[in-house]
Parts: C-alpha cells; structure tokens; sequence
C-alpha cells in the first residue's frame, strides 16, 4: 500500500467518509457515539487528518462524536482553484458541521487550522460551541508587521510568496521534511512513514498549489477589501469558551506571538504550555494534548 492510502484511508476504530458542504466535498473521519457532543478537529500545514489519530481515540473513547476533516485543498477533500479565504474555509467547516446532523460543535485548530478555529466564533457563531487553539495566535495580531513570529516562520511565509518554486519545493524537494522537522521541538526525530505520508499527501494533484494559496491569501490579502473585511470582522471579541496551547520549545510560534490574545477574548480564557514540545503538538504530545482536550471539555455547558 502507498504511503499515503496507509495513513489517509487508515482502517481504525472510525469510519471515512465523504460530506457534502458549502458546494464541496470533504473527506471527514468519524469516530465515537452518534449522540455525543461533536468535536470537530482541523489539521494544519502541510499536514492532513491524520495528524489527529492520537486524539480521535481518546476523544472517541471517551464519549464525544468526532470529526476530523481533511480541509478544502488537503488529504481527500476537493480541491478546486479557488475559495482560498478565511471566510470560505470557516463556511466549509459550518457547513460539515450541519451536514453531519448537529447544532454546534466544539472546533479544535493546529497551526492553519487553529486559525480557522479562531475565527469560527466571529464568522460562524451558530456552529460554534467552544474553541481549542494549538500553535495558533489569534489572527489579528499574527496578521500585523510585528507578529512576533519565529524567524523559521517569517521566512517560510516569506519565500512562499513567490509563483512556482514553492510547490516544486513540496512535490519534488525536502520542503516537507523541513517544515516538520525545523518546527518540531530541537532534537526530535520524524518517524520515516511519518514524513512519507506528508510527502505523499502535498504530492496528490493540486495539494501544493491550493494549500500554499491558503497562506498565501492570510499575507496577500491584508491591504485588499477582502483581507480588510475579515481582520475588521476578527476585531469582535471571542465570547465562547477558550482553550490555547501552545509548545514551550516551538520555534514558529514562541510564546511573544501569543503575548495580544488575552485582548480578542471576552468568553472564558484558559491557556497551556506543553514545556518539551515545538509546534507540532498533537504529533509531538498526544498523551498531553489528549488529557488537556478531555479537561476543557469536561468544563463546558451543556
């Protein structure tokens, strides 16, 4: 079996399949109780739902319905040419939300996909419940000048500006094993069938160029009306619940990028540091990311 099919269509204690959404098709894994609370997991970048296998378990096991989805443009979900905005990728996510049958759900975001978490209360509130960030500042500070991002992450963001080169970097070059491995904490070594699976996934027709489009538009579109429209629309507080976590040892994200979040929060804040561990935190630190998942969502309302 490929590397990719090993881990994209992994048998496992859940189920895959494909939901209709917001005029797309996404690839979403589903595992626990049909009538527990929905728990809906976004990977990040370059990754795909498998990132998430640790906690779909846990979650699962312990009484909560999950949903962990490939984004538009990654993994199994469609990727068409278009559709690159914060406000397209939060309808994508309301939308498997609905289609699955339920209300709301608590939404759980790494790295891009914390982004989207962030901003799933502003732009999709009737879907959301809770939030859980990883690795994620809030989108308004981390879409300023002085973000306070690594320089690891401000060269990336950087270099992937330029057409062409980028995704030739990730179908054919080490940009992947780079990725992972300089954002990881210092030291940490990648399991080989980790990274061939991530190699596989950004190597699937389309994935780099549609994913990187996806950071390309949070630095291209601040001065344009969209990137205007969405940052003024995240200057409304969060009022939902609040969970951040980030990794003490995470070189993209260190803890000064972290430093406005506080400000964009009006609902319950509570915040994390898993000390040894860098940006890749449900990979990195799934036992404690898992325990600190089961723990905030203990605390929410029914």
């Amino acid at each position: 079996m490929a590397p990719l099919e090993n881990s994209l269509w992994q048998d496992g204690p859940w189920e895959h399949r494909f939901v209709a959404a917001n005029g797309a098709r996404f690839h979403v894994v589903l595992a626990g109780p049909e009538g527990g609370d929905l728990v809906v997991l976004l990977h990040g970048f370059p990754q795909f739902w498998w990132a998430w296998r640790a906690q779909v378990r846990a979650l699962a096991e312990a009484g909560y319905r999950v949903a962990a989805m490939d984004i538009r443009g990654f993994g199994g979900s469609d990727k068409p040419p278009t559709g690159h905005a914060m406000q397209v990728l939060t309808a994508d996510v309301g939308g498997v939300v609905r289609s699955l049958g339920h209300e709301n759900a608590v939404v759980v975001g790494h790295d891009l996909g914390g982004l989207l978490a962030w901003s799933m209360p502003v732009l999709e509130p009737r879907t959301t419940r809770a939030v859980v960030v990883l690795g994620a500042p809030h989108p308004v500070p981390l879409l300023r000048p002085n973000n306070h991002l690594g320089v690891r992450a401000r060269l990336f963001l950087t270099r992937i500006q330029a057409p062409w080169f980028p995704e030739r970097a990730l179908r054919h070059g080490n940009l992947v094993d780079r990725l992972l491995t300089d954002a990881s904490a210092p030291g940490r070594v990648l399991p080989e069938d980790e990274l061939r699976s991530y190699r596989a996934g950004v190597r699937l027709p389309s994935v780099a160029h549609t994913t990187l489009e996806h950071l390309r538009w949070l630095v291209r579109s601040t001065p344009r009306p969209a990137g205007r429209r969405y940052l003024a629309a995240m200057a409304s507080p969060v009022t939902v619940p609040v969970l951040s976590v980030r990794g003490g040892a995470d070189r993209f994200t260190p803890s000064a990028a972290f430093a406005s979040d506080a400000q964009h929060v009006r609902g319950p804040l509570r915040t994390a540091v898993v000390p040894e561990a860098g940006h890749f935190l449900p990979e990195e630190a799934p036992d404690e990311v898992s325990a600190l998942l089961l723990d905030f969502l203990a605390t929410l309302p029914d």
